[in-house]
């Protein structure tokens, strides 16, 4: 069943894309990059990789809500997210949850997965970007930490990047399993991202 929700935050209101079976087991909640939505060719596969009792949620920042297309602060970003996960929580109460999203919305689910309550039992990241744009001296600031984080508490990820991405692609790492499709930042090769995530998470979400 699919159904829009919108739900307050300390900064705005966010709206979600729901789509959940009668039945449900696993819940894979999405966010989108600084720019974009939630209809982003990589989020749409990999809601689509979600089968059988796995609900979809594919959250829409409150900025986004409002209309503006510059993505507000990360201290905002992280609040809405986790106001929104509070909010799924409940409706789907001790359901394992995946946390994930494109570009910036993979940086605020690494953010968002070793302080979340319940913890994720996995983070999905697609273009998730490494480096920042580069500063007027040419430097480019370094993102890792951020998906380093989510190693470092033992939650698993998955990341999902194109070959020619200008921004980056995540090493593999203990807890981390890096898969390269054809493409670059945009990640608009849906058949490939499909095919990695639905069996990292049928196999995730049955552990």
């Amino acid at each position: 069943m699919a159904e829009g929700l919108e739900v307050a935050t300390p900064h705005g209101p966010a709206r979600i894309a729901l789509h959940a079976p009668e039945v449900v087991t696993g819940l894979l909640v999405l966010g989108h990059g600084a720019g974009g939505g939630i209809e982003a060719p990589d989020l749409l596969a990999a809601a689509d990789a979600a089968e059988g009792t796995v609900a979809v949620a594919r959250v829409l920042q409150p900025y986004r809500v409002a209309g503006r297309r510059g993505p507000a602060p990360a201290a905002e970003l992280d609040e809405a997210w986790a106001a929104v996960l509070a909010v799924l929580t409940r409706r789907f109460p001790g359901v394992a949850q995946v946390h994930g999203g494109r570009s910036s919305g993979a940086r605020v689910a690494c953010r968002g997965a070793v302080a979340a309550d319940p913890a994720p039992v996995g983070v999905l990241t697609l273009a998730f970007p490494l480096l920042a744009p580069p500063r007027k001296d040419g430097t480019r600031g370094d993102r890792t930490p951020e998906i380093d984080a989510v190693d470092a508490a033992g939650i698993p990820v998955l990341a999902v990047s194109g070959d020619r991405d200008r921004f980056g692609i995540p090493p593999a790492a203990a807890h981390r399993e890096v898969v390269t499709v054809r493409g670059d930042h945009s990640l608009r090769a849906k058949d490939p991202i499909r095919d990695a995530v639905g069996p990292w998470l049928a196999a995730l979400l049955a552990g």
